[in-house]
């Protein structure tokens, strides 16, 4: 499937704004895959990950995403320790903001910083009651981690140099990541 056409079908699937709707997690693998898609906010911050890793290229394809997955695991184990974090919603808007800005930007930053805020936003998207607890209690986490990893290969797709007008779009998507994120801001 060509990447701009499975990018746009997962940004129609219908989602609640937030991926904590307020219905019980189950423990199984799929839930825990599907997590990611549940809510806008951790999709587009995702699909930004990957995307601003394909635009800059070379390490950066890998060391981004991986960040964001370490970050993510982190804040995960940091919710099952009981140990809060503060302002992890307005964190999570400020990421797809910040991640939509620097993927429209294609902001070139030192590799270790670029990781640094990966994995710091991967932080705030793990962190959570319901990822500590409730996820971590069973395959959920893994699942959630594989579709992290599906949406950050998204992104990659779409910035892939093969097209001359790749980039553009890629920006362009960037840019609307930043909308969506001051979107959601207001709602």
């Amino acid at each position: 499937m060509h990447p701009i056409i499975l990018l746009v079908t997962v940004l129609l699937l219908p989602a609640t704004a937030f991926a904590h709707p307020g219905t019980a997690l189950d423990h199984g693998l799929t839930v825990g895959f599907l997590h990611p898609f549940s809510g806008a906010d951790h999709l587009l911050a995702m699909v930004m990950v990957g995307l601003w890793a394909g635009l800059l290229g070379g390490r950066a394809r890998w060391a981004l995403p991986g960040g964001f997955l370490a970050g993510m695991a982190g804040g995960a184990l940091m919710g099952f320790a009981g140990l809060a974090l503060p302002g992890v919603e307005a964190g999570i808007l400020a990421s797809v903001i910040l991640l939509g800005a620097l993927a429209g930007l294609a902001l070139r930053l030192p590799l270790p910083l670029g990781m640094v805020l990966a994995a710091g936003f991967g932080l705030l998207h793990g962190h959570g009651h319901a990822h500590g607890t409730e996820m971590l209690a069973g395959t959920a986490f893994l699942g959630m981690l594989a579709g992290t990893a599906l949406l950050h290969g998204a992104g990659l797709a779409l910035a892939s140099p093969a097209a001359p007008w790749a980039r553009r779009a890629a920006q362009a998507a960037g840019g609307a990541a930043v909308l969506g994120g001051v979107v959601l801001a207001l709602v």
